[in-house]
């Protein structure tokens, strides 16, 4: 069965460098709620992997990020698909925990979770920074760079220090499409 691991701001939603902080600030890229559906659909399973360090910074509680979350999930649900876990990091990025990307501890959870090998031929990485990128090539699943939110600054840094490997694409949509139609 395939996975697909999705960072959550700059790749489903717009990122902001002040944070997204409630619900209300949350919204969607064009395109990417839909792409979930379809990938869901597919059968492919579809889990979130986002460092939230806002919360270890006292500028959102955990209940506005699971609202955040509740809101993703409903938008992926009403467009027919599902969101199967979604796994964070609230960790400062100076905390030295496991869990924040570029570090592996929520690719090793998902993988427990979902009871699956998250080898290369299974499991896709789609995220915009380069801690997304190198986490999905130290725990071996397919890195993929979409070029929304911080994507073009990281492209710009791939093309200095490439990650073997990596995909790149204009957005979610965009890698959703590839991924189902067997191009890559």
């Amino acid at each position: 069965m395939k996975v697909v691991i999705l960072d959550r701001d700059g790749v489903i939603n717009q990122d902001s460098a002040h944070y997204i902080k409630s619900a209300r600030e949350w919204r969607p890229i064009r395109g990417s709620i839909e792409a979930m559906a379809r990938l869901s659909r597919a059968g492919i399973r579809i889990a979130v992997a986002t460092n939230q360090s806002g919360i270890a910074r006292g500028l959102l509680s955990e209940a506005a990020l699971q609202s955040m979350h509740r809101k993703m999930r409903r938008l992926v649900e009403k467009a027919g698909g599902r969101v199967d876990d979604i796994f964070y990091c609230p960790h400062a990025p100076d905390a030295g925990c496991g869990c924040r990307k570029p570090a592996t501890g929520m690719l090793e959870q998902i993988a427990r979770e979902f009871t699956l090998s998250l080898s290369n031929q299974d499991c896709w990485f789609i995220g915009d920074s380069m801690t997304d990128l190198q986490a999905a090539q130290r725990f071996g699943c397919r890195p993929v760079l979409v070029r929304t939110g911080n994507g073009g600054i990281t492209e710009a840094r791939l093309a200095e220090s490439p990650i073997p490997g990596t995909l790149v694409f204009d957005d979610l949509a965009a890698a959703a499409t590839a991924l189902l139609e067997g191009t890559v």
